[in-house]
């Protein structure tokens, strides 16, 4: 489809280089470098798009556009920008883009954007919150990956689509989450998050769903799941690929249905939620191997957002390195100052545990560094030092293992200390891999398996049970 577009910038290359790829393309440019040249343009002959910058020489074209929803409704814009931040991205989504393109910006996504503003006409203002997000998570970054994160997570704010966010650990799904949650129309109402690996496998269904008194033994009384805690407002599904099969099944009758019930109860309630789900596991995978409904995948999947781990993003380092260290000061311990040498190791780290280790090696430093400036020597101490505070259990025994993973989960989950799962949590990671372990020694034969722990075989059977071990060839008899 080729037609006109208007294209606003006050660098004459910027225009030059996106009006020649938009002609290659077919369409008829005219170009403008201030907002009044803007104005005097549309005046001559409105374009069938307008592709504007935000900052100009005298005005912001975010203001333009507000204004042109009014004047010319039918008018798709095109916005482009080098503030590279969550808040421009809502704001231009906020006063009616058709799209936003964050600086520097591939042609090939211009001509696409500028298509598709054609072929589909005008997108309608989404009821958004004011650019400036009070109280809301920090979501930092200006590489392209977290562009593209902010772009979607600006498209689906205002509606209530299920979200599936997938990422490694440490890379920041809860926030993102919680901004969709906080930059909506539901932000009034309680975000509420389960983490379906600190809950225990045949607790799951009671605490999303809620029980009745004597639903089980030790349901003294009425307890409402998150399904009901959330009401009105958004239920975070974190490691949803954790969630046994069972309750997956509970789970996608509700999403079908938009209705559950108690355990143990008969009374229908109306589930009123938005459902943003997260993993750091591959469900595809998980579906073909059958460990994951395939119709609840789909049913999850409706926009997915894709977080780059940090090594994809390490432009973003000095960035959330110098975010962190402010945050660290605010919270009390002394400021520090990174110099450049300092920077380009983290730069040049691979970042495992992703956001979450350099949030966490930042705050070591500002407690331990003895000098304000912190050089690329200290760094490197300090990442050393984070390797070695995480022994295993070949090199420091099964005891040092455990504190250190307490010490971890203390860190990244602090909620996890007093939810009163954490006994069945760290028992079950040691047991798990124990009982694996032995069924590979012995061939997956349970009897042999069970003999080697100094277990009764049918003990070891509801284990597997429990744990959801599948059995390689399921090879349970006594025979040797």
């Amino acid at each position: 489809m080729k037609g006109s577009v208007l294209i606003v910038d006050d660098d004459r290359a910027i225009r030059t280089v996106v009006a020649a790829a938009l002609r290659r393309e077919g369409h008829t440019v005219v170009t403008a470098a201030s907002v009044g040249e803007l104005h005097r343009a549309l005046a001559a002959d409105l374009p069938d798009v307008l592709v504007t910058d935000v900052v100009l020489p005298d005005g912001n074209g975010l203001d333009v556009v507000a204004k042109l929803t009014t004047e010319h409704p039918n008018l798709p814009v095109i916005v482009f920008s080098a503030q590279n931040t969550l808040a421009t991205a809502v704001r231009a989504t906020e006063v009616g883009a058709f799209d936003y393109l964050p600086k520097p910006f591939d042609l090939d996504v211009l001509a696409q954007a500028v298509r598709g503003a054609m072929a589909k006409g005008r997108r309608q203002p989404a009821d958004l919150p004011d650019s400036e997000v009070g109280g809301g998570p920090s979501l930092i970054g200006r590489s392209p990956a977290m562009q593209e994160v902010y772009r979607v997570i600006a498209r689906v704010v205002s509606n209530d689509l299920t979200v599936l966010i997938s990422g490694e650990s440490g890379t920041g799904k809860e926030l993102v989450a919680q901004a969709i949650h906080d930059l909506g129309p539901r932000r009034r109402a309680p975000f509420v998050a389960l983490n379906m690996a600190a809950i225990p496998r045949e607790l799951i269904e009671a605490e999303l769903f809620g029980h009745e008194r004597g639903a089980f033994t030790g349901a003294a009384s009425r307890v409402a799941g998150k399904f009901e805690q959330a009401a009105g407002g958004t239920l975070f599904l974190d490691e949803i690929g954790d969630m046994p099969m069972d309750a997956q099944t509970r789970l996608l009758r509700v999403l079908q249905s938009g209705e559950f019930t108690t355990v143990g109860g008969a009374r229908t309630i109306r589930a009123d939620v938005r459902i943003v789900a997260a993993t750091n596991k591959d469900l595809t995978q998980l579906v073909q191997i059958g460990q994951f409904r395939e119709d609840l995948f789909y049913r999850l999947n409706v926009v997915p957002v894709a977080l780059p781990s940090l090594r994809e993003r390490r432009q973003d380092v000095p960035l959330l390195a110098r975010h962190f260290l402010d945050r660290a000061a605010e919270d009390g311990l002394p400021r520090k100052q990174l110099d450049r040498d300092a920077v380009a190791v983290l730069e040049n780290y691979d970042w495992p545990g992703n956001v979450r280790e350099l949030e966490n090696l930042m705050r070591r430093i500002a407690a331990l560094s003895r000098d304000e400036w912190v050089d690329a020597e200290s760094i490197r101490r300090s990442l050393g030092e984070a390797g070695s505070a995480q022994p295993t259990a070949g090199d420091a025994g099964i005891e040092a293992a455990v504190r250190a993973r307490l010490e971890r989960i203390a860190i990244e989950e602090p909620r996890a200390l007093d939810d009163g799962t954490l006994y069945d949590r760290i028992i079950g990671e040691v047991e798990r891999p124990l009982i694996e372990a032995m069924l590979a020694r012995h061939q997956q034969n349970q009897l042999r398996a069970a003999r080697a722990l100094g277990i009764n075989r049918n003990t070891l059977r509801k284990r597997l049970d429990t744990l959801g071990i599948e059995m390689a060839g399921n090879r349970s008899d006594g025979a040797d």
